[in-house]
């Protein structure tokens, strides 16, 4: 069993916030602020993707 890793558990939540952060401010017609939270999440998921294949070649995942 492998050990958690706690930055992409941090970035994955954080991801999942900004996302649901998108459908909220859509609900309240905020469209400038849920284009940014969509900016902000397409950047922290492309993150989570550079931090995995970093470690996997690193051999620590």
């Amino acid at each position: 069993m492998s050990s958690i890793k706690y930055r992409l558990l941090f970035v994955a939540l954080l991801s999942v916030i900004f996302l649901i952060l998108v459908g909220i401010l859509l609900a309240e017609k905020s469209v400038i602020g849920a284009i940014i939270a969509l900016i902000a999440s397409i950047f922290s998921v492309g993150y989570g993707f550079i931090l995995r294949a970093k470690l996997k070649r690193e051999g620590k995942l």
